[in-house]
């Protein structure tokens, strides 16, 4: 498997892992600037080289993505007789740098509903490192040239046309998810905020809509669909920054991609 490769199984499968590369060669070394090698908490996919290097460099790697945030690092190693290592001695003659850069588990956000708020939030969201899901059930707000804004996305976009049961589409999202529920349809809205606190495993949950609506899905969902009030609490609404009072599309995406911003930084500490 390709070092590309193994990143992309690593990020579809929310693994955290690291990304190593001889970055400078002096002199011999089993391997040329470039080389590069893809570590996971259990797999390891490519080589640097072998050796000492290659074994200091993956228990090292497995350090650094065991803490919350890491930094890339470079490493400095010496390859001749009088260098003894934790794994041996590699006596090529020359000396070697590698650059240990951390592969994390990026943010994955679920916005149900690609109407005038979600459209503009997509937009806003597509420029950060994230899984970015987008779900309706209207064929035309995912339709190819609305959607082309999104072509230069940083995120992975993924898009789901879902015209009978969006809720489904819950259980196939990755632990951690953030969940926004920002529909056309009322009625669906309130499905959707039923089956997110069914499904285990999510992050955040948020809902659009006024205080009024948010009284009365939290009945609904205690009386009807037999939730406990400290379940429902997990339902956020009125979503984004309680300082952002402007109620134009752009305006309320601003807020609430904010919001989701201070979310995932909690997230790291």
């Amino acid at each position: 498997m390709s070092w590309v490769a193994a990143v992309a199984r690593l990020r579809a499968r929310r693994e955290p892992g690291a990304l190593v590369t001889v970055a400078t060669v002096r002199g011999h070394a089993p391997r040329r600037a470039g080389a590069k090698l893809v570590v996971g908490r259990t797999g390891t996919w490519g080589s640097i080289g072998g050796g000492n290097i290659e074994a200091v460099a993956i228990d090292r790697a497995r350090e650094v993505i065991a803490v919350p945030d890491p930094e890339p690092e470079l490493m400095e190693f010496a390859l001749n007789d009088k260098v003894t290592g934790r794994h041996g001695v590699q006596c090529c003659g020359g000396t070697v740098s590698v650059l240990l850069e951390p592969l994390p588990v990026v943010p994955a956000v679920a916005v149900f509903g690609v109407g005038h708020v979600g459209w503009e939030l997509a937009r806003i969201l597509a420029r950060h490192d994230l899984d970015l899901h987008l779900i309706d059930t209207r064929p035309e707000q995912l339709a190819d040239e609305r959607l082309g804004v999104l072509a230069d996305a940083v995120a992975q976009v993924h898009v789901h046309h879902t015209p009978l049961l969006p809720e489904d589409v819950l259980a196939k999202l990755a632990p951690g998810t953030h969940v926004l529920i920002m529909t056309h349809d009322h009625a669906e809205d309130a499905a959707l905020c039923d089956a997110a606190l069914r499904t285990d495993g999510l992050g955040s949950i948020g809902l659009i809509g006024s205080a009024a609506k948010a009284a009365r899905f939290r009945h609904r969902l205690t009386t009807e669909g037999g939730h406990e009030a400290a379940a429902v609490d997990r339902i956020k609404t009125p979503i984004g920054m309680t300082g952002i009072t402007g109620k134009e599309p752009a305006a309320i995406a601003v807020s609430v991609a904010a919001d989701l911003l201070l979310t995932f930084e909690r997230g790291k500490r």
